[in-house]
């Protein structure tokens, strides 16, 4: 069995569909989903809607529960978080938030959006020096907070990564299907970039023993995507979306 590895669609329908289409073509039949679904200034409710439409295990992420934490005084603030608000509605917010923040699948597979102890932590890029670089194995093991799965599923940070620890355990991260640079400023100011609009996805196989891994970037409308964007007021999304860099 084949599974599509997603993360971090953030709402981008357009390369959610490109991203399914390839998969399928490659005998994808289940998916699993580590989570920020639905937050941008994109197509929030389209994007659950094609969800349902999949066999697929989904796991909430740290801007997932941003939304269903959300109070009035921050959605005033947030006109994105409003946007996203108003359009996924009561149910679809109630829905997020039963979505567990981690899971043990078979075959000794483990699912966490950031770390096992944190969906704010990054499990393998240390970020102090403004960009992205791989932790040592022993930082890497701490985050692991005692997890001992065979392959260990992450997002958060939009690079898609595989890291094989001495344990023999591997380390996949699949980059983010709808969002492929942001800036930020925790823990320290650092930017997240992929350098082109492609949409990122992972393909896992079990063949006898070992995990076989496709790390793919898939082509697909990221001028309708920026051009969504703007009409939301958020040109910084625009120019991440149309470039895979954060603005200048």
């Amino acid at each position: 069995m084949k599974f599509g590895i997603l993360s971090d669609i953030h709402g981008n329908v357009w390369a959610l569909e490109a991203v399914l289409e390839d998969a399928r073509r490659r005998g994808v039949e289940k998916f699993v989903n580590l989570g920020d679904i639905f937050y941008g200034p994109l197509k929030p409710k389209e994007t659950f809607q094609l969800l349902q439409t999949l066999d697929v295990v989904t796991i909430q992420g740290n801007q997932d529960r941003d939304i269903y934490d959300a109070d009035s005084t921050q959605s005033e603030k947030n006109a994105t978080l409003a946007y996203v608000l108003h359009e996924l509605g009561a149910d679809l917010v109630a829905w997020l938030r039963a979505l567990p923040k981690t899971l043990t699948l078979a075959d000794g597979i483990f699912l966490c959006h950031g770390s096992p102890r944190s969906d704010m932590v990054y499990l393998l890029e240390d970020v102090t020096r403004g960009f992205p670089v791989v932790k040592r194995e022993e930082a890497i093991m701490g985050e692991l907070n005692g997890v001992n799965a065979t392959l260990i599923l992450c997002g958060h940070t939009h690079i898609p990564r595989v890291v094989q620890m001495s344990s023999g355990a591997l380390i996949v991260n699949p980059g983010s299907v709808g969002l492929p640079a942001y800036a930020d400023d925790l823990p320290n100011n650092h930017a997240m970039q992929n350098y082109s609009p492609l949409a990122s996805y992972a393909i896992i196989e079990k063949r006898g023993r070992d995990w076989r891994i496709e790390l793919l970037k898939i082509p697909y409308d990221s001028r309708s995507a920026a051009e969504q964007a703007r009409r939301q007021g958020r040109d910084d999304w625009a120019h991440q979306l149309s470039l895979g860099r954060v603005t200048d």
